[in-house]
């Protein structure tokens, strides 16, 4: 098969490249579009870019049609913080060819051997909160719309092309409709009293730099051992804040501070949407958002998007406060399931889950290899 590789340059060969997936997956019915409007604010405005790199590449076949895509990240920041020298891979995609693949990765290998990097690694966004890791197990189960989704033949060609793992994620699927026992709603009573928390209502983040500064502080401490975890800045905490902590739901968020009104930690769930962003295929107008508004509405799976707790907090059972605060709110609702957020399989904190009735749901992997 004869093709080309092209950088990726201007908004409308962004906007191409953003677009290429839904084509690639048409007529899959786990794929979930992310929306077009909000990739390309990620590709051009996120936060991140006041310290990231970010280049793109597409392939094109001899018709001029996209084949593959792929960003290449150079992310200081996390070099710094791990000691590492590794340029970022994301936005991979490719249809079922080796050669159009392995071409994609170069490009990437040959700028981070420009940059002095020694390996290259991904699939990986500029920091956690992006979509990360490429899928190998769960092909038949549809991810959360925070994400990625792919075809299985992707990790046989990473595997050809002699990547090796660098770290595994899971998720898991929980019922969510079977109550808290009496005992351990007790003894969260008593924890609380104990170490002096409160939980706090949601409404007392709105405007206040003090709590959003604390979540910051609490993230980054929550998640610092992770693997390719990235401290995030300041300015990116304030577009987490403006983005969605106005849309928290009370019965699917638990925050607890402690006596000085400082987060100890937090849980932060949210409905699953990805049957309404299927429907929306990408786009919000002229019906996507009213498919997002009807699911967000009427939903019976959630989504455990992020759980952790600041250092001083951690191992302490702080974790159970949450757990049981979301639980025993959705006892009377219509919720049946939670999905978790990719963990890695080496945190310790994946093992709170034991205790819970669960079936695997996804894994994913990060891949590795010298440059």
């Amino acid at each position: 098969m004869e093709f080309k590789i092209k950088e990726v340059t201007t908004p409308s060969q962004i906007k191409k490249f953003i677009k290429f997936p839904h084509k690639l997956y048409k007529g899959n019915n786990q794929y979930v579009p992310v929306l077009n409007g909000d990739e390309f604010e990620t590709l051009t405005k996120s936060p991140a870019l006041e310290y990231c790199k970010i280049k793109m590449w597409v392939a094109t076949d001899n018709k001029n049609k996209i084949v593959g895509r792929v960003a290449g990240i150079w992310n200081p920041h996390s070099n710094e913080y791990h000691f590492e020298k590794r340029v970022r891979f994301g936005w991979f995609d490719f249809i079922d060819n080796r050669d159009v693949a392995a071409a994609l990765l170069e490009q990437v290998a040959g700028w981070g051997r420009e940059l002095g990097m020694e390996q290259m690694h991904g699939p990986l966004g500029y920091n956690t909160l992006n979509r990360q890791g490429m899928m190998i197990e769960g092909f038949e189960n549809t991810p959360p719309i925070n994400c990625l989704y792919n075809y299985p033949y992707y990790s046989r060609i990473m595997d050809e092309l002699g990547y090796e793992k660098q770290v595994d994620w899971v998720q898991i699927k929980l019922r969510a409709d079977e109550g808290v026992p009496d005992k351990i709603k007790r003894i969260n009573s008593m924890l609380l009293e104990k170490h002096n928390l409160r939980i706090m209502d949601i409404k007392e983040l709105k405007g206040s730099s003090k709590l959003i500064k604390s979540f910051q502080k609490s993230y980054n401490e929550g998640f610092k051992d992770i693997d390719n975890f990235v401290p995030l800045t300041d300015s990116e905490v304030e577009k987490v804040a403006k983005d969605y902590f106005s849309k928290l739901r009370k019965e699917l968020t638990c925050i607890i501070l402690d006596g000085e009104d400082n987060i100890a930690a937090f849980g932060i769930c949210v409905p699953n949407l990805s049957t309404s962003f299927k429907r929306a295929g990408g786009r919000l107008f002229p019906f996507g958002f009213l498919h997002i508004l009807r699911e967000f509405r009427n939903y019976t799976t959630i989504d455990l998007l992020l759980l952790g707790a600041s250092s001083e907090w951690q191992n302490k059972g702080i974790s159970s406060i949450y757990h049981t605060h979301i639980a025993t709110n959705l006892e009377r609702g219509t919720i049946k399931y939670a999905i978790t957020n990719p963990q890695a399989e080496n945190n310790s904190a994946y093992k709170v889950w034991d205790r819970y009735g669960y079936e695997p749901y996804m894994k994913r992997r990060c891949y590795i290899k010298s440059l």
